[in-house]
């Protein structure tokens, strides 16, 4: 069965998509037995049973975590061939009704709270498979959520903003860096969004591209934290009480929830426990019910004294995966060169999925930016970097072509109908939702001010910026191409 993980999740060297891993770190363990025949065998319709001592003994199934691939230096296994337990529409039900989680510790927690966080994308995505507009999808969402037990459902725009508010100035940072040391590996400031594409660097690639990668946190990490700790101390609520799902676009967003670095020994909780995508929330509702015949119900406002606009899902203008390109442009171009509103022209180059757009000034290119989307267009993009020479100051990657919009967990499109066709709707749909702007976003500021205490502040760079890992490939036996 096909992978739901991006394509370059699966190429960590083009040809070694295995299902497990030779290099896997949990392999199947074979026991020796005395016997001269060996472990005898009987397999049942409920599971496999050794027979070999003349007793019935049910074997124990091997158990592989998103957390277990990601720790490895091998391949990433699809969801079908392995059994991934905290991820799934199945683990999310169970929650609803049971309103209990397993830990990573392994110890029961009780759930007080229950929180959705919706992401554009995947609404956009069930909005165009049911017929609806953008606001109805939402609304519907929030419907079917509560109706499944959700105590809160709540738009990101807020965890964007700040995600685009904190790639501007850490760009500014590295442009300044990059000035005083032109060998420090700090441009171009590559994007870190889309976790197909760091998983990918971090297993292929390592500490090569690793210091060119943007250290701030997806949209995705930030909500997590932002619920997880400012939203559990308003609640007065522990942390590990909190329950958070995050709606996707992207099965490589579940890889991003699990990893290591986004869990907290002090407040035993990860960020974010489970995320539900597009394709999975089409199958929950299953063949019986359309999402339309939902009862519609508003957007949850959590914030204390929020000020600003009502809770709804935003755009940000620039691509349909958040418009970091575009931001992080406009802002370098007013604050490095004194160019309020620049424009932005981007000129296609191999296809329309690698595009940059330049600044000059007095007739000389001073800023260019690119968009990288797509894994063939991802490879060029390093190769470049390899032999030095990539012309950029930032790019923005997607391991997926056309980007998020298009992600992997996205719906599909009818049997006969066009891909191409239902992502142009899709970006159709993005193109008309509210606009959101960081800059002005007054919950964010306020976050900024009185919660991370201030900006450029230590707390605001521990809670908004991460780190990554580089792993290195065992030289095993069995890895050896003969």
């Amino acid at each position: 069965m096909a992978s739901r993980f991006s394509g370059a999740l699966q190429l960590t060297d083009l040809d070694d998509f295995i299902t497990p891993s030779q290099e896997c770190i949990k392999p199947v363990k074979i026991e020796k037995t005395k016997t001269k025949t060996g472990a005898k065998i009987k397999i049942g319709q409920d599971g496999y049973f050794d027979v070999s001592n003349g007793r019935q003994q049910k074997l124990q199934k091997v158990e592989i975590t998103l957390a277990d691939c990601l720790a490895c230096s091998g391949c990433i296994t699809s969801a079908e061939s392995v059994l991934v337990t905290k991820q799934s529409q199945e683990e999310l039900l169970r929650v609803f009704a049971e309103k209990k989680f397993t830990n990573n510790k392994g110890v029961v927690q009780d759930v007080s709270l229950i929180v959705i966080s919706l992401s554009p994308q995947p609404v956009l995505s069930l909005a165009a498979r049911y017929g609806l507009t953008a606001e109805e999808a939402t609304t519907k969402l929030t419907g079917y959520f509560k109706s499944l037990g959700a105590h809160l459902v709540l738009d990101m725009t807020v965890a964007e903003d700040l995600s685009l508010l904190e790639a501007q100035q850490e760009f500014l940072q590295r442009y300044q860096d990059h000035q005083n040391d032109p060998t420090s590996k700090k441009l171009p400031m590559l994007a870190s969004s889309c976790p197909g594409w760091v998983c990918y660097a971090e297993k292929t690639h390592g500490n090569f591209i690793l210091p060119y990668i943007s250290t701030t946190k997806s949209p995705q990490q930030i909500m997590g934290t932002l619920v997880k700790q400012y939203l559990s101390s308003i609640r007065q609520l522990s942390p590990a009480e909190i329950y958070h799902v995050t709606v996707m676009p992207c099965y490589d967003k579940k890889l991003e929830a699990s990893r290591e670095d986004f869990y907290s020994d002090i407040l035993n909780c990860h960020d974010v426990d489970c995320v539900i995508t597009a394709i999975e929330l089409e199958q929950m509702l299953g063949t019986d019910k359309s999402l339309s015949e939902v009862e519609s119900v508003p957007l949850d406002c959590p914030w204390p004294e929020s000020p600003g606009a009502a809770p709804a899902l935003r755009r940000h203008g620039g691509s349909g995966s958040g418009g970091y390109a575009d931001h992080v442009f406009t802002y370098a171009a007013e604050v490095l060169f004194g160019e309020a509103n620049a424009k932005l022209v981007y000129k296609n180059l191999r296809n329309p999925d690698f595009r940059e757009v330049t600044l000059e000034k007095d007739g000389k290119e001073v800023l260019k930016f690119a968009i990288a989307n797509g894994f063939r267009n991802i490879q060029n993009l390093v190769q470049k970097l390899k032999r030095g020479k990539s012309p950029y100051h930032y790019v923005e990657v997607m391991a997926c072509p056309s980007g998020c919009l298009n992600g992997g967990a996205q719906v599909r499109p009818a049997p006969g109908d066009n891909s191409r066709e239902l992502v142009s709707q899709l970006q159709d749909m993005y193109s008309r939702l509210p606009p959101a702007a960081p800059a002005d976003n007054k919950l964010a500021l306020q976050l900024y001010a009185d919660w991370l205490h201030g900006r450029h502040s230590d707390k605001a760079r521990a809670t908004l910026h991460t780190a990554y890992h580089a792993l290195e490939k065992n030289d095993i036996a069995l890895n050896i191409k003969w």
